[in-house]
Formats: C-alpha cells, structure tokens, sequence
C-alpha cells in the first residue's frame, strides 16, 4: 500500500472534532456485536464503554466483562448498566465473569487491559534497579521495569490467545496493555489471531504539538512512524509551512530557562530530542527518557532534564500507581451509588472507532503497532527497520480487517534509535515466551538506559535478583 500523505482529519478534540465525534462514522451497523474487555477493573473500561454505547448506528449485542478480580468485576458490571440506563441505548446485554472462557465464545472483538501481577510486583520492577543506579520515571514498558511486566503478562496473554483461537477465531483482538511492543510481537509469533496494538500517544501529541504552534488540528498535515512511545513526527505542517522552525525556536528557549509560558517549562526531554535528532516524538519526556542512554544516567542530567510526574519524576509510577487504583475503586463505586456521574462525550480512543469502520465497512485511518513485515514477501512498512519486529504506522480498517500502509524509510538517526530499542524487544518476548531467564538478562544487556549505567556483570546480577524477588509470579521461568 502507498505512503500515506493526507492531512490526518480522524484525529483531534477540536469543536471540529468533537462534532464529527457526535456524528461518527456514515452508515449502520448490520448486526448486532460481542465484545469482549479482558481486565474489566481497568481504567480503561468506563470510557471505553461509553464510547461503544454513544456510536451511531450500533445495533447493540453483549457485553462480556472478564476479571479475576471478583469485587471490581462486580462494581464495574454495575457502572455499565448504569451507563446503559443512562445513555438510553437498546438492545445491549451486560455479561460478567472471572473465567474468560465463560464468555468469549462467539466474540466480534477482543479489547485487552489485563494487568499481571502488578501490585506484588511494582516495587520489586522499581526498586532492584534503582539499588543498581537505574532511576526509573514509569517502567512499566522498556528497561527492568518493562521487561518484568512482560515476563509476567506475556504467558497469559499467550493463554488468552490461545482460547480465542478455539472460541472466536474470527475476533479482531486489541491490544492496550503494555509493554505494547512486547505483547504483539509474541502475539506474531505464536497465535493465528488478528491483533493490533492501540496506545493514544499519536493523538495526544498531534494535538499538543498543534497547539504549541497556534494552529487547528483539522489543518494540521503530518506523517508519524517508528514504534510505540518511540514514533517520529517526520512531517508537520500548516497550509504547507513547516512548522518545525517555530517549535524549535520555542523549545531552545524553554531549554535555556526563558520559556513564554509556565507550562512551556516542562516536557524537556521530547523537546531537546527534537533539536538534536529533529523531530518530535509521540511519548511523554518521563515515559521517553527510559527508551534513551542520555537523560537518566546521571543525577545532574536528572535535575536538568526531569520534571514532577510523567515529565521524568523518579519513581513517580511506583509511588503513585496504587493510590491511583484505590481512588479509581473509590470512584467506581461513587458512579454505581449516583454520587459520580457516569457518561461522557465520546472519546477518541481508536478502539470503537475501529469497531464502526469494520462493521460499516467504511474507510478509517489510526495508528496501531503491527508486525513490519508485509504479509507474501511485500517486504517492510519501515523498510530501514528490522523486518521481523513490531512498528507503529498508520493503518486503515474496514470489513477488511487491518491494512498496515507502508511508510518507507525513517532518517537514519531516528531509525537506529528505534532498532536499539527493537533489539531489546526483540529478546524480551523471546525471554517470555521460551521462559528464558538467559534471554531476559540479555535483552536488559542491550537496553539503553540499563546499559548506559551498569556493566554486564551488574545486569546479570540485578536480572536474577528481580527474578529471585519475583519467583512466585514467574512459574516455569530457568
């Protein structure tokens, strides 16, 4: 398929927007759907529901709720059917289980938010490596953090596949837990099931980066490619002027202490990468900083290029994540007792949007990760990356399914960044799906941050310790 170069007009929360939104895609439904959400108790779940409730034209179906988690399965059943009540909608029946494979039989759709293991573990994931040097800000995708997680979820998520295979082989499976890369690429290798990986990094820094440039997102031409929380914003531009020049002039004045605004002194790290390597990237500075040798590795690269929370706070996953759940649990239960309201406006969020497309087989335009390498010998969607890893281009759906569109070549610089991190990739859902604690310590080996701070013999050190801490949630791993 061609380098795609429209000006992307399906992404964005302008007035514009949020009226297309209203609208949704032209057409109806000619069935009514299942869909499946594994990991009911996420945070993605109300929202995510919501938006499947507010799309036109929908002929409603079931609902099957999946969590091992009993108590939040119960509460989040009763936050959809309040939600069902009142949005008003007909013709959807709520569903709810522990075991998945009570209820996936017969899915359309597949939506992944599982979390393994995460409470034990969060501070085993954060704290060995800090003990080695590793300062962490999220590391729950790349780096020791990432790669446990992985270690942990992969299985399941193999055993997941496996049962979709028997029970709904035609199901469109997405894919939003991390580590994204990851998860789809021992997805790939191992199940015959249709999967794509949906992260919302590409929306939210194509509208950021419109408005730091003062222009409508609807008037916005770019082009992103890479892979995910490392794609690059090649093109950017407005009415065919590059905006480039203006947000570098800008970021060279937020970097020397002189920004315009006070929220123009945060986000450090994408806007210095953008200067030297000259283009901006799709994750948060924190989040970015872990895929790279250079911001982490000293305390005074730290003070300098870090910020509070997702712009590079050290520990700021592991220090907030569980008060986040237990205030999402709190909240929860205040929408279930009416002290909360429930319903929203639409989201962006691809996944119903991707729903609508394919089943009104009408054309829609997202980024998802999927394999690089074009299925009949096509050759690469990134032809200067690794041919068997996970990229994250633009791709169309409809009754189709997913068509990857080929973007071509990255710049040089920015596609060897990419492969350092594929690299890492690479041997951690080797390391997952072989349970390989050999494959594991060499994919942190290779990982940038990891190896900008220890040696080799720290690494395999600091690999086994993780796994000696974590050994009653890594069954089968030698």
């Amino acid at each position: 398929m061609a380098k795609s170069t429209s000006t992307q007009k399906s992404l964005g929360h302008s007035a514009h927007m949020k009226s297309a939104a209203a609208k949704g895609l032209p057409g109806q439904f000619i069935r009514p759907i299942k869909i499946t959400l594994l990991g009911a108790g996420s945070a993605f779940t109300p929202r995510l529901i919501n938006d499947v409730l507010k799309t036109p034209g929908q002929a409603g179906g079931v609902i099957a709720l999946v969590d091992i988690d009993r108590s939040r399965l119960v509460t989040m059943k009763q936050v959809v059917n309040r939600l069902v009540a009142k949005i008003g909608v007909k013709g959807w029946k709520v569903i709810a289980s522990p075991n998945r494979r009570e209820v996936m039989k017969g899915s359309d759709y597949i939506v992944n938010c599982i979390e393994v293991s995460g409470l034990e573990c969060v501070r085993h994931d954060n704290d060995i490596p800090k003990k080695y040097g590793i300062d962490q800000c999220i590391g729950d995708t790349i780096g020791p953090g990432g790669l446990f997680k992985s270690l942990r979820t992969i299985p399941v998520w193999l055993g997941v596949l496996q049962d979709a295979e028997r029970l709904c082989p035609q199901a469109l499976v997405l894919n939003y837990t991390n580590p994204m890369n990851m998860m789809c690429l021992a997805a790939a290798r191992t199940s015959s099931m249709q999967v794509v990986g949906l992260c919302h990094s590409v929306q939210g820094t194509s509208n950021l980066l419109a408005k730091r440039a003062g222009v409508p997102i609807a008037e916005v031409d770019w082009e992103c490619a890479g892979i995910n929380h490392l794609a690059w914003f090649v093109k950017l531009a407005h009415q065919g002027r590059d905006l480039y020049p203006l947000l570098k002039k800008k970021a060279r004045a937020d970097l020397a202490g002189r920004p315009s605004d006070p929220e123009d002194a945060k986000d450090l790290v994408r806007k210095d990468m953008m200067i030297q390597f000259g283009a901006f990237i799709t994750e948060s500075s924190g989040h970015l900083s872990e895929y790279l040798p250079y911001y982490r590795k000293r305390p005074d690269l730290i003070e300098k290029y870090s910020r509070d929370g997702y712009d590079g706070g050290s520990c700021f996953y592991v220090d907030n994540w569980p008060t986040w759940r237990k205030n999402a649990d709190a909240e929860r239960l205040a929408m279930v007792r009416g002290k909360v309201p429930v319903e929203w406006e639409r989201s962006w969020e691809y996944a119903t949007w991707i729903i609508e497309a394919r089943e009104k087989d009408v054309a829609y335009r997202f980024h998802g990760n999927v394999m690089n390498q074009v299925a009949g010998g096509g050759g690469s969607l990134i032809t200067n990356l690794p041919a068997n890893g996970c990229v994250e281009v633009a791709c169309l759906i409809n009754r189709n399914g997913i068509q990857p569109t080929r973007f071509g070549a990255l710049p040089a610089q920015m596609a060897a960044l990419c492969s350092s991190n594929m690299s890492v990739f690479e041997l951690g859902a080797t390391a997952a799906v072989e349970r390989s604690k050999e494959a594991a310590i060499h994919a942190l080996m290779l990982d940038p941050l990891t190896a900008a701070v220890c040696s080799p013999a720290e690494i395999r050190a600091m690999t086994l310790e993780m796994f000696q801490a974590e050994k009653a949630f890594l069954p089968g791993y030698k």
